[in-house]
């Protein structure tokens, strides 16, 4: 099993899921965030004085799949998610140990 952990765009979040969900993932976590990366932030002007704004917002998906259907994942995040400017955020994928399904004792693929 595989978790992804995707930042993205907030407005790209319904877009995101739909292509998700017509992939076959079947649930997700999602967070709102803020961060930043290498555009470290802008400068937005409220009545008149310029602040700078440090942390961008974000949502972050967090998302358990079968290790076979990971790569389908991170590309399907991938292409709906790009907007081709800077900011579209990141995938990161790691090894899950195991998983237990609280309601009925599954473990593992079948607690997905």
């Amino acid at each position: 099993m595989k978790l992804i952990i995707a930042t993205i765009k907030p407005f790209k979040l319904e877009e995101v899921r739909e292509a998700l969900t017509a992939i076959g993932v079947r649930g997700m976590m999602v967070t709102e965030i803020k961060g930043f990366g290498s555009q470290s932030g802008h400068t937005e002007i409220y009545r008149g004085a310029e602040y700078a704004v440090n942390f961008v917002p974000k949502v972050k998906l967090e998302i358990v799949v079968p290790a076979a259907m990971a790569d389908q994942v991170v590309s399907t995040i991938a292409s709906t998610a790009k907007t081709d400017k800077i900011g579209d955020g990141k995938v990161f994928v790691l090894d899950v140990e195991s998983a237990l399904r609280v309601r009925t004792g599954e473990t593992n693929d079948d607690a997905l």
